[in-house]
């Protein structure tokens, strides 16, 4: 990675902090001339449209400042539920939603489908027909079902 992408990500991970979240995941992309710049910033709660606004607006103006890119895009997001959990403080806020997770044991890589129910420091309990509990550091992939519940 080149100094300017490390700049730009040093620059996202502060303004994540400045605003209470934190930086998941910077994506640089495009030409030399016409970078895009995705940044992807979470919290301990959802967030919300005016925070990732809040965190685009001080990037930018950083950027700007010093003279960082004369023309870019940039796109600050929460990460979704298409994209992998990759922090143990971004579960918490999903107690009770279902997830399908990837994760070794001592002898093979195992895959569940079932619902968070609890976390104790880094030991996260799944339900599906039983109780799974899982360390974070053995989890390979977790991304968060999206369920819609049907009314008739």
């Amino acid at each position: 990675m080149n100094s300017v992408n490390n700049k730009i990500n040093q620059i996202a991970s502060d303004s994540a902090k400045n605003n209470n979240l934190f930086l998941v995941e910077v994506i640089h992309r495009g030409t030399e001339q016409n970078p895009v710049i995705e940044v992807f910033v979470d919290g301990e709660k959802n967030v919300s449209a005016n925070e990732c606004a809040k965190v685009s607006n001080e990037i930018k103006k950083i950027i700007d400042e010093e003279n960082i890119h004369k023309s870019y895009r940039l796109d600050v997001s929460s990460p979704g539920v298409d994209r992998p959990l990759v922090y143990i403080k971004q579960f918490p806020k999903h107690i009770t939603r279902d997830f399908e997770i990837q994760y070794k044991t001592s002898n093979d890589v195992r895959k569940l489908k079932g619902k968070l129910i609890s976390i104790e420091e880094d030991v996260l309990t799944f339900l599906d027909k039983t109780e799974i509990k899982v360390k974070f550091k053995d989890i390979i992939k977790a991304k968060v079902l999206v369920s819609f519940n049907q009314r008739r």
